[in-house]
Formats: structure tokens, sequence, C-alpha cells
């Protein structure tokens, strides 16, 4: 892929992760992928994500953890009237 969208493409996940949960970083923007990507997968093709989730029961412990953690912080986010604890 070219290099100038992935890196706007970065720049929107930054900004969406930000809005999110109030702060971006490295970590939070790979958590908000992995929420987002599962997510969508779970919903579009749920077989795909059972199969997954029987093949590895441990990865899908850490995406329950993963979606745990992101809820947790959009609520804290909204909570604080959508700004950043600081």
């Amino acid at each position: 892929m070219d290099e100038k969208f992935l890196n706007q493409f970065e720049a929107l996940l930054d900004k969406y992760t930000e809005l999110l949960i109030g702060e971006s970083n490295e970590d939070l923007k790979e958590k908000v992928k992995v929420w987002a990507l599962y997510s969508y997968i779970a919903k579009s093709m749920p077989p795909l994500a059972k199969h997954w989730n029987e093949m590895y029961p441990e990865a899908k412990e850490e995406v329950k953890t993963i979606i745990s953690e992101i809820k947790s912080l959009n609520e804290a986010h909204r909570q604080h009237g959508g700004r950043a604890e600081k």
C-alpha cells in the first residue's frame, strides 16, 4: 500500500482513538484496532469468530480483556464530558 495513504489512515486511527477513549498512544491504537476489527468480524461472520474462539481460547480471553478495557476507557471518557483526564 501507498505510504502516504498509510500515514493518513494512521492519523484517522489516532484521532478516532482519542475521541473514543480520551487519549491516544501506540498501545491504545493497537487495542482499538483489535477491538474494532474483532467486533466487525464477530458481527459480519459469526461462524468465523466462533471457530477462531474455539481454536484459540487464550487469544479469545485476551480479546475479551481488550474489549472490556476499551469499554471502560470509553465510559470514563464520556463521564468526563469527552475531556481527557490528565
